[in-house]
């Protein structure tokens, strides 16, 4: 009887549950620790020191920031990106922009400062952006002294 025969006679052994387990196992774990090591590797950071701290004022920010009555929209087009805002009466608005940040959601690689410059009716900067999701973190400064805060999301087709 040769050795292949009598491995077919023997059937499924103890062993090779416990390989087929190890092999099984080993792979999920590994996947697990490669999406995790990429997760945190990317991870842009936090948005603010103390979570407690800002939630202390949060309410009242947002009011006086509502109170503006200030509509904000975001385009970009032929590397143009406009940041148009209009004040209640629909007028366009001006403020000063203490800072800005554009970048991807994810990751800080592709952040960027614009440098935008202000048309008589919004906001321009010449940006070269790659398709997929953005977004612009704005912190603008109205005529009144009240701080502007905004996460603008961007979608740049392909």
């Amino acid at each position: 009887m040769s050795a292949v025969e009598m491995q077919a006679k023997r059937g499924l052994t103890g062993w090779h549950v416990l390989a087929m387990f190890v092999v099984g196992f080993g792979i999920i774990i590994s996947v697990n620790l490669v999406l995790a090591f990429s997760a945190v590797r990317t991870f842009p950071g936090l948005e603010t020191d103390s979570s407690y701290v800002a939630s202390q004022t949060f309410d009242d920010d947002r009011a006086a920031q509502d109170a503006l009555g200030w509509d904000v929209t975001l385009s970009q087009s032929d590397g143009v990106l406009a940041l148009s805002i209009t004040g209640p009466d629909g007028d366009p608005v001006a403020p000063e922009i203490v800072s800005a940040t554009l970048g991807r959601a994810t990751n800080v690689a592709h952040d960027s400062t614009p440098a935008f410059t202000w048309d008589g009716a919004q906001l321009t900067a010449p940006v070269d952006l790659a398709p997929g999701n953005w977004n612009l973190r704005v912190d603008l400064l109205a005529d009144d002294g009240t701080p502007f805060r905004r996460r603008i999301p961007l979608v740049v087709p392909r």
